[in-house]
Formats: structure tokens, sequence, C-alpha cells
């Protein structure tokens, strides 16, 4: 089942939920087959916490809501550097390889559906990213929580490494893109008082 929009689980909290993929298995008895469902959850705040839930029952409503149960259970906060990630990481599990790589603002996150689903509930909207090996959206997603977990923020490297720190690349990524993003609008707003000052000519004229 392909993945779903994402879904408001707690206003007070913020915490939204999307259903990464719905999977049914059958078992063969005496009087037939049995099904019975599964189902993979991401679940997050859009602010850095964000968990990952997996869930079975045999109806499909029921799955969905263990796997989000499981999920608020185990969400966990990661650094953010702005709208995007602090440095490039590559996480791995089982023949999954995810790199994710911090992108200037307005790029947007480039991902597939999977590796997207636990970006965006983490609140990042400016990152790249390249999956290698299998595509098994379980295992992309269990790659990505893997390679979120070697996070570190400026502060903690600097605390851990004892010695101060400059501007990094990405946070000079960052301000020359929000620097390159007010540009346009100042323009605009300097051809619309131009155009005024224009038009309050003509009417006095």
């Amino acid at each position: 089942m392909s993945i779903t929009m994402a879904e408001m689980l707690e206003e007070s909290g913020g915490i939204e939920s999307t259903t990464v993929g719905v999977y049914r298995t059958a078992a063969t008895v005496k009087g037939g087959r049995r099904f019975s469902f599964s189902s993979m959850v991401v679940v997050g705040d859009r602010s850095g916490r964000v968990g990952l839930g997996y869930g079975k029952a045999n109806q499909v409503p029921l799955a969905i809501e263990k796997a989000q149960k499981q999920a608020k259970r185990d969400m966990r906060s990661y650094p953010l550097q702005g709208q995007t990630v602090p440095h490039e990481v590559e996480g791995r599990f089982g023949a999954c390889r995810v790199r994710i790589l911090p992108a200037s603002p307005g790029t947007g996150v480039i991902a597939g559906a999977a590796v997207r689903a636990v970006l965006e509930m983490m609140g990042i909207q400016d990152c790249l990213t390249k999956s290698f090996g299998s595509n098994n959206p379980k295992n992309l997603c269990k790659a990505v929580f893997q390679g979120l977990d070697q996070l570190r923020s400026k502060d903690d490297t600097s605390r851990l490494r004892g010695v101060e720190l400059g501007e990094t690349k990405v946070e000079e990524s960052i301000r020359r893109g929000n620097a390159f993003q007010q540009k346009p609008a100042e323009a605009v707003a300097a051809v619309a008082d131009d155009a005024g000052d224009a038009a309050k000519e003509e009417s006095s004229s």
C-alpha cells in the first residue's frame, strides 16, 4: 500500500503521523486462509523529534494504531541546522544505504517516498538524499534512523573537541541562501514603489 498523507495525531503536542506502508500476510489453515496485517508508521512534531513504529493486527486500523503508539514511545530528538541537517551522514540497515546531505534554503526535500516521510516528520525542509542497494521501504526507514543517530550539533562537536568552531559550510550555505531569497523580495518591492511613484506623477500632471 502506498504512503498516506500526514494526519494530526495530537493537537496539543503538534504530533503528526504518516503511514509508510500496510502489509498483508496470509496463513493457510484448515478452514482456508487467515489474513493478518502489519503497518509501519512514522510519527513526528516537525521540530526535530521523530519516531518509527511497527504494529500487527487482524485489521488495518488496529495495526496502524499499534504502530502509532510504538512510534510515539520511541520518539527521539535530533539536531537541526535551520531547516536542514547539520552535516552529511550515511545510514545503513540490511542491504540499504541512505546518504543524507544538507542543502541551502529553497532546495526542498529531494528524496524517495519512504525517506521523505521520515525527514518531513522530523521537520527538515531542505535536504538532498541518495539511496543505494535495496529499495525496501522498511529497511530504508531504518537506515535513515541509523543515519540520524550519527547527527551532532555544532555545540556538541565543539564541546567534545574542546575547541571553538567557526562558521561551518552548512551555516555559510544557509546564510547565502537566505540573502539570495531576500534580494528578489526587495527588488519586487522597489519595482512596486517605482510604479506607484510613476502613477502618482501621471495623475498629478
